[in-house]
């Protein structure tokens, strides 16, 4: 990969830079799609919930060529979604709760520096409290990981296998599997290439411990 600058846009320390380019974009945006900006000012109703990593690489709208109001987005390092983390968990209510998205993309990336640091044994700080999670992922597939010689070809298993295992926590959401009871939600994996920009849909296994986490509304008294 190239390391010229000059290939970015954002190449000096002015920050008023990042205003000049902001203010041509709303013009070329506005001349292009003139009704799009009031029409955000009053509502939002994006039919994808994304839920990547924070890596710059992978900006889902510029991925997925689309426009501002399109995706709801929750990033975070390495596109994790543990059970207990509260920031996911709203981003999730609110997408599929209130805003009724009929679509959830799980996205990791090739090249990701979390799953890296994940397949390691550096201390890295407090983000190694984070990667704990990733780590679980690599613990419970240690014979595949281990059977792959090249150490490219491992990371992007680990890569494949965390957006699956992030998958399989997603729909142990009851709000999840109502949704995809009720109103046909569908649940996707993405693996997006940073070499060439292309997303690739993964094949999900189903979780064999699906019947485990399977949440219904408890039966009705009818005394």
């Amino acid at each position: 990969m190239s390391n010229d600058p000059t290939i970015f846009g954002f190449t000096d320390d002015n920050i008023n830079t990042l205003l000049t380019r902001n203010k041509n974009w709303a013009q070329r945006t506005s001349a292009l799609r003139p009704g799009l900006f009031p029409s955000l000012a009053n509502s939002q109703h994006p039919q994808i919930l994304w839920i990547g990593c924070s890596d710059s690489r992978v900006p889902e709208t510029t991925v997925l060529n689309l426009m501002p109001g399109e995706i709801f987005t929750h990033r975070n390092i390495a596109n994790l979604l543990p059970s207990g983390d509260l920031s996911s968990l709203s981003v999730i209510q609110y997408a599929v709760e209130i805003l009724q998205v009929k679509h959830v993309i799980v996205c990791g990336h090739y090249g990701c520096g979390g799953v890296m640091a994940a397949l390691g044994n550096k201390k890295h700080g407090v983000v190694d409290h984070w990667l704990q999670h990733l780590r679980d992922v690599r613990a419970a597939n240690k014979a595949e990981l281990a059977a792959i010689s090249d150490p490219t070809k491992r990371v992007e298993r680990l890569v494949e296998l965390n957006v699956i295992a992030q998958i399989n926590n997603l729909k142990r959401h009851a709000n999840i599997q109502e949704a995809i009871r009720d109103r046909g939600l569908e649940v996707h994996g993405f693996v997006y290439d940073v070499s060439n920009g292309l997303c690739e849909l993964l094949d999900v296994p189903k979780d064999p411990e699906e019947a485990e986490y399977d949440l219904k509304d408890p039966p009705m008294n009818l005394e």
